[in-house]
């Protein structure tokens, strides 16, 4: 079990795709019929001394509006083969940062821009302890081992996803193996390297198993996908970043899919969304819907005989306008097809953008996440095919006009947070839900670094640079603290007054879960009536930012 799927992400990989894939038609600049956007190879790798070959995962973009990776193998013509990070352009242009060593992993799993500017991956092994390593790499290339996971040990091993910047800047990721029942692990890291096991997968009927990426829901936990394999059909799951962890959906095996191999992603519903890489009617793969209550709507089961790619195994990218992009690889169980770049509503709606050109005999593979930039057009890279063999850079046009990225997504007044953007200069205004902040540095065109200003409102970031004017693609929620109460104790109805910030957009109050009647006075200030039949115990603030909790009691009387 642990072997087989190893194996299938080696497969995957560099070491030996599921077959050997050799591109002769070349991506460059194919407009798929009928649709706006178009494939543009930017770069083939593997061409000269150097190159990083066989890249996959996921690429992040950085603050100074260039792509950064990790291929699986490389560099060419150099005396190793595991790997190398590179930084390269939007128009291709490439730069070697750093030869991964034996010691710091292999077979690595792409990186994550953290909210220090640095970027942080893992790799599924290590010759040493083969269990994988964490690290944390600068922009420069300069590379820090910060976890070494032993193989065959409850610690975990064989993380097969680059770990998640929560909202409180810790580092939360998998291990698909090890634990204590050897089903993988759910881990947390910080910035400065302080590694703590959160939670330990059981496996079926109650549990899922061999768990792969985390994203952090607007709910603050954090949600991902057990693939699985041989013991089970895999499974939807939420954790807390205490360890508290949920079984919230388990795939039946029939039309529902079944095996997903990646991420999730939620849409701007607030609903998630992902693919399977089995069954469905045809038994090659689903897009998928689910509610956060745990209730499953097939979007589309992929057909069979594939057309348009199958078994998806990519995470979902969602556009400013709702629609959710990936790739098709088609290259599971055997033989690969030809495989497809898609969208598709979250009404289900299936669209086909770009088959990937037949080579001899089969397609080129496409093992790596669309990255939407803050330009508007996709990027990613193909892990075999192009001029090389070695994969491609290659963009994605779209009809999206220039945003603004933001790290984090989430934070208390006064927290610092990243816009990652272009044009920017020292004239630029930053505004959160339309009020300014004054607080703002700049590094370059393409990033400002502004503190959440008193008052903000939940809602959308935005930079003004003369004319222009650029939007955040996704809401910022300002999260509320709570400070102080007063008094600390009263009979059902006593006046208490809430203080702290973020309190505005309060839509909730409880005392010990019972809710209250309140009013929201201020930024600052809540005014709550102590309900009827409440009982001593914390009062909980709930705000359109999120929910807080106060660090002590009130006393019912």
């Amino acid at each position: 079990m642990k072997s087989n799927l190893h194996q299938v992400r080696k497969s995957g990989t560099a070491a030996v795709a599921l077959t050997v894939l050799v591109l002769v038609v070349l991506l460059t600049a194919i407009a798929a019929p009928g649709q706006a956007q178009t494939v543009t190879t930017l770069y083939n790798f593997g061409g000269i001394n150097g190159d990083p070959t066989y890249t996959a995962g996921n690429m992040a973009q950085g603050r100074d509006g260039n792509f950064y990776g990790v291929s699986q193998a490389g560099p060419t013509g150099g005396p190793t083969n595991d790997g190398v990070i590179y930084k390269i352009s939007p128009s291709g242009v490439i730069t070697y940062l750093h030869t991964m060593q034996t010691s710091e992993g292999t077979q690595c799993n792409g990186l994550v821009l953290g909210a220090d500017g640095n970027f942080y991956g893992t790799c599924n092994s290590d010759p040493v302890n083969n269990g994988g390593t964490i690290f944390k790499v600068t922009p420069a290339g300069k590379l820090t081992v910060m976890h070494t996971f032993v193989g065959g040990s409850t610690d975990g091993c064989r993380p097969l996803a680059p770990p998640t910047q929560g909202a409180d800047g810790n580092y939360y990721g998998t291990t698909s193996f090890c634990g204590a029942s050897n089903y993988g692990t759910v881990w947390k890291i910080t910035a400065a390297g302080t590694y703590t096991q959160l939670y330990s997968f059981q496996g079926p009927p109650s549990d899922t198993a061999l768990p792969l990426g985390l994203i952090q829901g607007s709910d603050g936990n954090f949600w991902g996908m057990g693939n699985g394999w041989i013991i089970s059909n895999g499974g939807v799951f939420k954790i807390s970043t205490t360890g508290k962890e949920t079984l919230v959906y388990a795939f039946k095996g029939g039309t529902d899919g079944l095996n997903p191999y990646t991420s999730l992603v939620q849409g701007s519903d607030g609903n998630y969304y992902g693919t399977t890489e089995g069954n469905g009617g045809s038994n090659v793969g689903t897009v998928f819907k689910l509610t956060p209550q745990g209730v499953e709507t097939v979007l589309y089961n992929f057909p069979s005989p594939p057309t348009m790619g199958a078994y998806p195994r990519l995470p979902l990218t969602q556009g400013p306008d709702g629609l959710l992009y990936s790739a098709a690889s088609d290259c599971a169980g055997g033989g690969c097809g030809q495989a497809g770049l898609f969208d598709i509503t979250t009404k289900g709606v299936y669209d086909n953008l770009y088959l990937y050109p037949l080579g001899q005999p089969n397609s080129l593979q496409p093992f790596a996440p669309l990255l939407l930039s803050t330009k508007g057009t996709f990027y990613s890279t193909t892990e075999q095919g192009g001029s090389h063999s070695s994969g491609s850079f290659y963009s994605l046009s779209t009809k999206y006009k220039p945003f603004v990225s933001l790290l984090p997504i989430a934070g208390i007044e006064t927290a610092k947070i990243g816009i990652l953007g272009q044009g920017f200069s020292a004239a630029s205004v930053v505004k959160f839900g339309g009020v300014t902040a004054t607080t703002v540095t700049r590094t370059g065109t393409t990033f400002l670094l502004a503190t959440v200003p008193a008052g903000a409102p939940t809602g959308s970031i935005t930079v003004t640079t003369g004319a222009t004017t650029l939007t955040s693609n996704k809401i910022f929620k300002v999260r509320p603290t709570l400070k102080t109460f007063s008094p600390t104790s009263g009979v059902a109805g006593t006046s208490v007054t809430i203080t702290g910030t973020g309190l505005t957009q309060a839509t909730k109050v409880t005392f010990n879960g019972t809710s209250a009647t309140f009013t929201a006075n201020s930024d600052t200030q809540i005014t709550a009536k102590v309900p009827t039949g409440a009982a001593t115990g914390k009062i909980l603030v709930t705000t359109k930012g999120g929910s807080v909790f106060s660090a002590t009691s009130f006393t019912v009387n």
